[in-house]
C-alpha cells in the first residue's frame, strides 16, 4: 500500500488523466457520431457499451506496450512517435477529421463502430500512457487501469466542458503537448539499448525530459506560425 502514497504514483495518475483528456477528445466525438442514428432510448446504451469496449481494448493494448517497451531501442521509436504526436497536438487541426465516421441505426453496429474507430486512434494514447505509467515504477498496469477509469466520466460526460476550456485557455493544449514531449524525453533516456551509454543520473533524465518538452513546443509553434502565415497570404 505504501507505493500508492508516493508522489511518483500520483504524478503518473495526473499525467494519465491529462493525456486521456487531451488525446481522448476524439473519442467523445466518435461516440456521438456513431450513436447519432440510434433511437433515443438506445443512445445511452450505445455510449456505455462502446466506451466500455474501447477502454477494455485499450487496457489490453497498453499491457502489451508496457512489456514491449523493455525491448532495446523500442522506447527510442516510441519517443520519436510521441514527439510527433505532441507536435501534431499543437499544430492546427483539420476540421474534417471525423467526416468518415458513419452512424448506425443498430445498437451493436454503433458499438462496433466506436470500438474499431477507437482502436485505429489509440496509438497515441497507448504510447503516452505506457510512458507515463513507467515513471511510477511498480503496479504499472493497475496505474493504467486506475487512470483510465478516472478519466472515463471526464471524457464522456464532461467532454464539452473540457473542449470549451481548451478553446478559452489554449495554454492547456500547449502544456499537454509539452507533457508528451517530456514523457518522450524520459522514454528515450531510459531505453535499455541506450542506457549503457548514458549517465545514470536523475538530473540528466530530467534534462532529457525538459529538452523533449521544449522541442515539441518549438516545432509545434513553428508549424502553427507557418500555417498562419500561409493562410494570411492566401
Amino acid at each position: 500500500m505504501a507505493e500508492f502514497l508516493t508522489g511518483a504514483f500520483w504524478i503518473a495518475v495526473g499525467q494519465i488523466i491529462l493525456i486521456d483528456i487531451l488525446l481522448g477528445g476524439d473519442n467523445a466525438v466518435v461516440i456521438a457520431l456513431a450513436c447519432r442514428g440510434l433511437p433515443p432510448k438506445q443512445r445511452r446504451l450505445g455510449i456505455i457499451y462502446g466506451t466500455a469496449g474501447a477502454i477494455i481494448l485499450r487496457v489490453i493494448l497498453i499491457a502489451f506496450a508496457l512489456a514491449l517497451l523493455a525491448i532495446p531501442y523500442l522506447k527510442l521509436v516510441g519517443a520519436l512517435l510521441l514527439i510527433w504526436i505532441g507536435v501534431k497536438l499543437l499544430a492546427p487541426q483539420d476540421e474534417d477529421d471525423h467526416g468518415n465516421i458513419e452512424s448506425s441505426d443498430k445498437l451493436w453496429g454503433a458499438v462496433k463502430t466506436v470500438i474499431i474507430a477507437d482502436l485505429v486512434m489509440s496509438v497515441d494514447n497507448v504510447l503516452a500512457i505506457a510512458g507515463a505509467a513507467e515513471s511510477a515504477g511498480q503496479h504499472q498496469l493497475f496505474l493504467v487501469i486506475f487512470g483510465l477509469v478516472v478519466s472515463i466520466p471526464i471524457i464522456v460526460a464532461g467532454s464539452q466542458i473540457v473542449l470549451k476550456l481548451m478553446d478559452r485557455f489554449p495554454i492547456i493544449i500547449t502544456l499537454g503537448g509539452m507533457l508528451l514531449g517530456w514523457i518522450a524525453g524520459q522514454m528515450l533516456y531510459t531505453d535499455p539499448g541506450l542506457k549503457p551509454y548514458l549517465p545514470a543520473s536523475k538530473a540528466w533524465e530530467y534534462g532529457a525530459a525538459a529538452a523533449g518538452a521544449l522541442l515539441v513546443l518549438a516545432i509545434g509553434k513553428a508549424i502553427a506560425m507557418r500555417s498562419k502565415s500561409a493562410a494570411e497570404a492566401s
